[in-house]
């Protein structure tokens, strides 16, 4: 009889119902009730320690919260290291190809190079290609190729020879010559005095082979031009141009300015060299 009122008893202790109160202290107005069972506050404790414990594996396992905790690599260092071994690899393979190249270099130093011999006749057979199978008919692009080297071989003195007459200097600037090219004092250029932020334009179609800075002239674009002819532009604000870039005449390549130790306010420094001698540029273009 002992053994059979014990579980029922387990039993009524896991389903008697307790109310939890909250009450006031001062007044003992009661704020919030609730009913309860041991069974209740068991599981709900129980599913609650279990949420616990998935969210803090979730946000342990996929967040960059892990690399905290010791054990765990961080993922910058895991991404480092992935590309020292790729980079590893690619160093190993060209070590391996530089070792085979001088490898083959002290061959030849030492004059260990076996010789091989050839057979003449049966290389030239291997590409001897017979006449019959080729088919030597002119076909229509080749005539037409055909009539036009002719043509330009009989007329090329009127037809295709270009002039260099055709080559005209483009102004790059307007404005006035406060210093002209003066060869006896080794001033090679003309200053132009300009407005600040004035386009500076190509004097001709070139290539940019120097668009840098330096201290002592500020902003400096360098043009190399046909016929030997190079063009310079110093105490330049600002360059809109890179070296190697293709400029056509008349096309904006800087904007004027007063950069460089050696400039006294806003003016273009222009020079004209012709096979490395300086030129006077006011003798092939009007800045007026």
């Amino acid at each position: 009889m002992k053994k059979k009122k014990e579980p029922k008893k387990i039993k009524r202790k896991l389903l008697d119902k307790y109310r939890l109160v909250i009450l006031n202290e001062l007044t003992f107005e009661e704020r919030l009730s609730i009913k309860l069972t041991r069974l209740n506050v068991f599981v709900l404790g129980s599913v609650s320690a279990l949420l616990l414990i998935v969210l803090t594996y979730l946000l342990i396992a996929f967040t960059p919260l892990r690399e905290y905790i010791p054990g765990y690599s961080s993922t910058k260092l895991k991404k480092r290291a992935t590309e020292l071994s790729f980079k590893t690899d690619s160093l190993q393979q060209v070590i391996a190809m530089n070792e085979l190249y001088y490898g083959s270099i002290k061959k030849v130093l030492k004059g260990d190079v076996s010789t091989v011999d050839f057979n003449k006749d049966s290389i030239i057979e291997a590409v001897k290609l017979e006449a019959g199978e080729v088919d030597l008919a002119p076909i229509a692009e080749d005539s037409l190729l055909r009539e036009k080297v002719d043509k330009e071989d009989k007329y090329n003195l009127f037809e295709s020879a270009t002039s260099a007459t055709n080559f005209v200097l483009f102004p790059p600037v307007s404005g006035t010559i406060s210093e002209p090219y003066n060869l006896e004092e080794k001033h090679y250029a003309v200053d132009v005095v300009v407005a600040k932020d004035t386009p500076v334009k190509a004097t001709a179609d070139g290539i940019v082979i120097f668009s840098e800075w330096t201290v002592s002239t500020g902003y400096v674009i360098i043009l190399e031009h046909s016929y030997g002819l190079i063009s310079v532009y110093k105490h330049n604000a600002e360059l809109s141009k890179s070296q190697g870039d293709l400029v056509k005449a008349g096309e904006v390549i800087a904007i004027a300015g007063n950069t460089g130790e050696l400039s006294t306010g806003p003016h273009l420094h222009f020079e004209l060299w012709n096979d490395g001698y300086p030129i006077n540029p006011t003798n092939f273009i009007d800045f007026k």
